[in-house]
């Protein structure tokens, strides 16, 4: 059978950058904080700023195609895969301020699987955009969905957000959770239930 992967909602227009560099710009802000941008410790930073941004939003320029690139199998159990405590970090897209923490991720497998290592994968492809922590752990969920077409997906994140820890109401120790449930996951009480109780449980 061959592998194809169905159009995700998940998928982001990338726009071609046109006029002045991200590190031309970062000078001008600078400028306009009030620093001086040729003293030694600022000298060279609009380009790591820039080099910085490239890597932390290279999430645009993947797709999922790419990072599956084939890896799919055969299933021969229709019991629960889960991949727990995948480390991730992003940028709120409202404040450019970091977020981070952790995603678990459970799939019911009808015809196919996924290896294990695409699984994060996925999640840093839409952990290096600018995100909403919901809108992330929607995206990852209908990712998988989209690969492997499962009979479940369930997706639960756990994050600490800077822009609530340095700014605004300035809490340290506030987490966010978000999930997302598709399928059985969704429709079905006891495994959902059960999907809980294996993220609760210590690794």
């Amino acid at each position: 059978m061959k592998n194809t992967l169905k159009k995700s909602s998940a998928v982001v227009k990338v726009m071609t950058p046109q006029g002045p560099t991200i590190a031309e710009r970062m000078k001008e802000v600078l400028e306009m904080l009030g620093e001086d941008p040729s003293r030694e410790g600022l000298v060279h930073t609009p380009e790591r700023y820039e080099k910085a941004m490239r890597y932390l939003t290279r999430g645009y320029e993947e797709s999922l195609e790419q990072i599956v690139n084939g890896a799919l199998f055969r299933a021969e159990s229709d019991e629960m895969v889960i991949v727990k405590d995948i480390e991730f970090f992003s940028l709120c897209e409202h404040h450019l301020l970091p977020f981070y923490g952790r995603i678990h991720v459970a799939y019911l497998p009808k015809e196919k699987v996924i290896g294990l290592s695409k699984i994060p994968r996925i999640v840093n492809m839409f952990a290096r955009r600018l995100q909403l922590q919901e809108r992330m752990t929607q995206h990852v969920a209908e990712a998988v969905e989209t690969a492997i077409s499962p009979r479940g997906v369930a997706v639960m994140a756990e994050a600490r957000h800077f822009c609530m820890m340095m700014r605004g109401v300035q809490k340290q120790h506030s987490g966010a959770i978000t999930s997302t449930m598709l399928g059985a996951f969704r429709s079905n009480k006891a495994t959902r239930d059960e999907f809980l109780a294996l993220v609760a449980r210590p690794s």
